[in-house]
Order: C-alpha cells, then structure tokens, then sequence
C-alpha cells in the first residue's frame, strides 16, 4: 500500500516475538488475594472453515487497592458459554498464585457458582445485576419494559435484603399472570443476588455489574 515490502523472515520473527510476550503476560504470577474479580464470556466472530461465535473467557481483577487489571483471556471451545471451562481458568488463577478471593462478580451461568466454590471455597458469588435486568426484559413484551425497569430498580436499591425480597414480592404479584418467568429467574437467582445488599452504595457499585468485560470485548473486536 505505501510501496514497503516485508520478507516472510521479518513477519516470522515479528510474529514469534508477539506470541513470546503474550505467553509471558498469560503466564505471569498473580497477587494472593483480590477484593474481586469479574468473569464473563466475550463472543467474538473467528473464521475456523467458516466464520462462527467462539467465546473467549475473561477474568479481571480488582486488588485490595482498588486497581483493576485483566488477569487473562481464554479461549473456549463449541458455541456457548461452560461452567466446566470455568473452572479450568479458575484453577489456573489459583496455580498462578491466587489464594483467596472476596468476591467473584459472574452471570447466572447453570453449575458456575458450584465451580467457584470448588477452587475458592470461601469466595462469595456476586451475580451480575445487568445480566439479570437483561435477562428480566427477555421474559416480557418491550413495551412494559419501562415500568418493569422501575419495579426491578426497588430491588436492586433496597437499603437490605429484607427489603429487596419485599419489592420482589411485590413485582412478582404484579407480573406472575402476564410473565410468571420473572418470578421464576429471580428466585432462582436470588442467593448469588443479594450479597452486595450487604454493603454500602461505594461498594455495591463496584460489585453491580460484570460490565467491565464489555471494555475487553470492544478492545479485542
């Protein structure tokens, strides 16, 4: 394009030298112990014969100093997301020296908080309060999302957990006729979502949402 050439020699070495630093940063040794960490599939379009979704796991960090940092990315096998890989990239993090973890922030994933509790059996699973307004919306008709917003926004902002089963309660009875789903996903959800409930509005803000992974999607897209 700008009349240059490059000899295949040259992209060799350019290319081995990338693989080398990125084995290295993939490979390096972890802190003991995280206030939290953020995991998440990310899907990103790869060309395997065809193109297709592969999911790419991700794991970031929040030390106890409040600094963030993406602690590795991996890549999975099939179309979906698997609890079973999960517990794979947890017990690398361990053997790369993690110990103990406050809080692990993930989605709600069938089997993953079992995973968790395998490798970090002391971590508190967070779910994900994005993925399950999300997820809420899925269950009904768009144009009753605003109102169910405001109703899901009484529990997610309750001052306890007492609180938040009430406004719960309340959005369930609401809804059970039209959309008996909503119920359904969040009592089945309800004991990975109330841990934040515990905590001060600093902290609970930090622990809302598995968002972050979004900033490793759109830099690896």
């Amino acid at each position: 394009m700008y009349g240059a050439s490059i000899s295949k020699d040259t992209i060799s070495r350019i290319t081995d030298g990338v693989v080398e630093e990125m084995q290295a940063w993939s490979s390096r040794p972890l802190q003991r112990v995280y206030a939290a960490i953020f995991i998440d599939a990310i899907y990103v379009k790869v060309r395997d014969g065809q193109v297709g979704n592969q999911p790419f796991y991700a794991a970031i960090g929040v030390d106890l100093g409040g600094r963030r940092d993406v602690l590795g990315l991996w890549a999975g096998h099939g179309g979906g997301e698997s609890a079973k890989f999960w517990m794979n990239v947890l017990t690398e993090l361990r053997n790369r020296g993690v110990r103990d973890v406050f809080f692990i922030v993930c989605d709600g994933l069938k089997g993953l908080p079992d995973s968790v509790h395998a490798i970090f059996p002391q971590a508190i699973v967070q779910a994900c309060v994005i993925h399950l307004i999300r997820a809420t919306f899925r269950c009904a008709s768009r144009k009753y999302w605003d109102q169910i917003a405001r109703d899901l926004r009484a529990i997610y902002t309750a001052a306890t957990a007492e609180a938040a089963w009430a406004a719960f309660e309340e959005l369930e009875e609401k809804w059970a006729k039209a959309y008996p789903a909503i119920g359904k996903l969040w009592r089945s959800a309800w004991e990975e979502f109330i841990p934040f409930l515990a905590y001060d509005v600093e902290i609970r803000r930090v622990l809302f949402s598995t968002d972050e992974i979004v900033k490793v999607r759109q830099a690896v897209a």
